[in-house]
């Protein structure tokens, strides 16, 4: 199973796969070719989001993308961030998981999570009263697959007897784990059972998150001894100027929101607190990070040692960026970031 040490800042990649505006199938085109520049620059792992029935999200099945993704890359690992385990059966979850570890070589970063937006759940019959149980159901049963054998469990959603488990992952026990999360409860859980943590926010409250992820993880026995990811999740535009910055970044941003806002707008939701509804108010969160070569690194890494993370997710690719703009940051980020850990 590959890790680096917790001391030693890794970059990766985190794509909701946003509406572009564009035609979908170059959408997943320019996505893959990004993904093979990320390949040779040296990014850890490429993170892709699950979202359904919503212009936020245009890779509902984020096996079938990471599958043709595996075959255009040779070092890069891959993963949904997260795949929603209550909208599948955790046996079928459980037979793409291993199916995804193989034909990647054993590239798999598995995300867990039962999904943000009630709605979406909704569409597939999942009730909200019903969603925290099933989860904790399928996430138990998934788990324990991975152990092979003869599976079986007696549940209030799923019942399973005597199914033989014929296939397994390429990494062994499993493939590396991810949670997200900005509750300290979830963090002291990953802790505990040696899953690594992806968070969102300003530096300052992420830090009470990796605070908590720390303290439980050096009391916990049964962690393991491989340094875990901390993860900081930032949307990441750098030009060759301010002012070329701040205007990709905008258009950028304004159009990510809608897509985002889509499925709230339309059954009457609010959206959610903490989300900026201005790029000025994305900034001001930290959210976003813009502007030039030094100064984005020097803003980064400042954030990143305010939040106690050492993993920096970067969302190079969002709204209507122009592909040549999101190559930009990314090989600016392996000048600035990556050849000077």
């Amino acid at each position: 199973m590959t890790q680096q040490p917790s001391s030693k800042l890794t970059c990766g990649i985190f794509d909701h796969l946003d509406d572009d505006g564009r035609d979908i199938g170059h959408q997943y085109e320019d996505r893959l070719m990004l993904a093979e520049a990320y390949d040779r620059l040296g990014f850890y792992a490429y993170h892709v989001a699950e979202h359904h029935c919503t212009p936020h999200g245009r890779g509902p099945s984020p096996s079938l993308f990471l599958s043709s993704l595996a075959q255009r890359t040779r070092h890069l690992r891959l993963g949904p961030l997260v795949m929603l385990l209550n909208l599948y059966h955790p046996l079928r979850a459980f037979e793409e998981i291993c199916m995804l570890d193989q034909l990647s070589g054993g590239r798999l970063e598995l995300g867990l999570g039962r999904g943000a937006l009630p709605v979406e759940l909704g569409y597939f019959g999942i009730c909200e009263d019903a969603a925290p149980s099933r989860y904790e159901e399928a996430n138990n049963i998934l788990l324990k697959a991975m152990k092979g054998g003869v599976l079986s469990y007696q549940g209030r959603h799923f019942q399973l007897n005597e199914v033989p488990l014929t296939l397994t992952t390429h990494q062994r026990p499993s493939p590396p784990i991810w949670v997200t999360t900005n509750r300290p409860e979830t963090a002291i859980w990953a802790a505990g059972n040696g899953a690594n943590l992806a968070c969102v926010g300003p530096a300052a409250a992420v830090r009470q998150i990796t605070d908590a992820y720390h303290t439980h993880r050096e009391r916990s026995p049964s962690a393991p001894d491989r340094g875990p990811f901390v993860g900081l999740l930032r949307m990441i535009v750098i030009g060759r100027s301010e002012a070329d910055a701040y205007s990709l970044a905008r258009s950028a941003y304004e159009q990510w929101l809608r897509s985002f806002k889509f499925l709230y707008e339309r059954n009457d939701i609010p959206t959610p607190q903490p989300l900026p509804l201005t790029f000025h108010a994305a900034i001001e969160s930290e959210l976003c990070v813009v502007g030039t070569p030094s100064s984005v690194r020097n803003v980064l890494l400042h954030q990143l040692e305010e939040a106690g993370a050492n993993y920096l997710l970067c969302q190079l690719a969002f709204g209507n960026l122009p592909l040549d703009a999101s190559l930009y940051t990314a090989r600016t980020i392996q000048s600035e970031l990556l050849d000077q850990s």
